[in-house]
């Protein structure tokens, strides 16, 4: 008996696959970035421009490092030694052109640090980067003595800091900001915008129950360069910008690829889903709703419960991320450059929630120690990696 296949079902399903996604996909627009300039505008009256309080500012010198009591250039093996010196507010005192460094320093309450380079033992940042890039409890403990009484601190941090400055500070004191973009340092003061430009949208909310009475004046501030919307589920705002960044930015971390090139592979799209999922399990074993992202569920379009729905997020995947596609990982740049990571804040919190709440996630757990190994130059990103994961799916 001769058995024949019939393909006539499987061609019926394709061809409707095909005709819902050509139905349902809008096309990207060709859209011009509106930049804010200063106005060209002539002011007679000084006093009418817009400027900073000197209270709000920090001044920072680039400098060689100074002989002790000494305008003189000290040196070190015969190098120079740039340093950056810093103070906050107004100068102090009538210390300054004809005086000695110390009492200019002492005036000032100026600081030192050496500069735009990193230590080699701790890898912990020094100059404009330790000024800037110091860790949250440091920072905020130092910014609490500034802080108003009324006043705010505004995060854009990835992860979940929020709660760790609200500790610091108090809650009502909080705001954070979800950036739904992403850019590429591609050169020492340079940035390239690497999403779509349509894509240049903010999220901004709190987790105290009565909104900061300045929150209008943040969203003024942030729609000078894109779309702002206030959420009232802002936790559930961060959670959705966690998903992305744990499975997105960790996968590019550890595959040394851009955010497309880690969801083009099968293999790696597998995982990329599966850091996902389990970033949705978590949340749901949390009660937390994850909001959507620029208008798209995550949770609709990626989450699963069974073979066929995960076969559909599978298609679906590099078409959701299809505007950040050439999107390089802020991680993986950190390591390009011998830095150490965030991704403790990422998909580190993510297994350290998933514990708290009795949810397994492996696959975080694994991508947290993979991209330490990589810190530490056991490793190097790649996609020889994957090997790694072949118990984990």
């Amino acid at each position: 008996m001769q058995i024949r296949v019939d393909f006539t079902p499987m061609v019926d399903m394709n061809m409707l696959l095909i005709t819902f996604f050509m139905l349902c996909t809008t096309m990207i627009k060709s859209q011009t970035l509106s930049i804010a300039l200063p106005s060209n505008e002539k002011v007679d009256n000084v006093e009418n421009m817009s400027q900073a309080s000197a209270d709000d500012a920090v001044t920072i010198i680039l400098d060689a490092k100074r002989k002790t009591g000494s305008f003189d250039v000290d040196t070190v093996n015969g190098k120079v030694v740039p340093v950056v010196y810093y103070y906050f507010g107004k100068p102090g005192g009538d210390a300054g052109i004809g005086s000695n460094p110390e009492q200019i320093a002492a005036n000032n309450n100026l600081q030192e640090s050496e500069f735009l380079t990193n230590d080699e033992k701790s890898g912990k940042a020094r100059g404009i980067r330790e000024i800037i890039q110091q860790r949250n409890k440091e920072v905020v403990t130092f910014l609490k003595d500034f802080l108003a009484p009324d006043g705010v601190i505004v995060t854009l941090q990835n992860g979940l800091p929020e709660e760790g400055i609200a500790d610091i500070v108090g809650e009502d004191h909080v705001l954070g900001c979800t950036v739904a973009w992403g850019a590429t340092l591609t050169g020492p003061g340079i940035s390239e915008l690497t999403s779509s430009p349509d894509s240049l949208t903010f999220s901004l909310g709190s987790t105290a129950k009565t909104p900061h009475k300045y929150l209008p004046v943040v969203k003024e501030y942030l729609e000078t360069m894109g779309t702002v919307t206030v959420e009232e589920n802002f936790i559930g705002t961060r959670w959705s910008k966690l998903l992305i960044n744990s499975a997105f930015s960790g996968m590019s971390a550890v595959l040394g690829c851009t955010f497309g090139e880690a969801a083009g592979p099968m293999e790696s799209r597998k995982i990329v889903l599966g850091l996902i999922k389990e970033c949705i399990d978590v949340c749901a074993a949390a009660g937390i709703k994850i909001e959507p992202v620029q208008g798209k569920d995550a949770v609709k379009l990626l989450g699963y419960n069974g073979p066929v729905k995960k076969a559909l997020s599978l298609f679906v995947l590099p078409l959701a991320i299809r505007k950040h596609a050439a999107l390089k990982a802020s991680m993986l740049q950190d390591i390009e450059k011998g830095k150490l990571t965030e991704v403790d804040a990422i998909n580190g919190a993510i297994a350290a929630f998933g514990r708290k709440v009795g949810c397994p996630t492996p696959l975080n757990s694994l991508v947290t120690d993979l991209i330490h190994r990589i810190e530490k130059g056991q490793l190097k990103p790649g996609f020889d990696n994957l090997r790694f994961f072949n118990n984990g799916l």
